[in-house]
């Protein structure tokens, strides 16, 4: 595999403990959510990961910008899918802690990243 920067980024570190985590998660859903909530969720945690990576390897602020904030977006969907999960109750609060820490990390980790790169910020 390549050797690039984005790998020794703590934020795609974490991104990619997210997606073990996602997939272990999911990994017990109903059968008839496989086409629908699993393959959302683990497409989002992938787009994470993928955006970090991208964006990183973007010689622009605004291109980084951009990749980090579509990795952000992902992020959040997560959020609101697996809360859609604990409604219908495919999971319990207990089950996702280390979720929520991932989700927290990355979250704060790629708002700093995006704020760095705002046109005040030179390059």
């Amino acid at each position: 595999m390549l050797n690039l920067a984005h790998k020794k980024l703590e934020v795609y570190k974490i991104s990619l403990q997210l997606v073990k985590e996602v997939y272990r998660l999911t990994k017990n859903f109903p059968k008839e959510e496989q086409y629908v909530l699993v393959s959302q969720l683990r497409r989002a945690a992938i787009s994470v990961c993928s955006n970090i990576a991208e964006g990183s390897a973007r010689r622009t602020k605004p291109d980084r910008k951009r990749f980090y904030e579509i990795s952000r977006s992902s992020l959040v969907e997560i959020d609101t899918q697996f809360e859609v999960a604990l409604i219908i109750e495919y999971l319990k609060n207990d089950q996702i802690k280390a979720l929520e820490s991932y989700l927290n990390s990355i979250f704060g980790m790629l708002s700093k990243m995006i704020s760095n790169l705002n046109p005040e910020n030179p390059e």
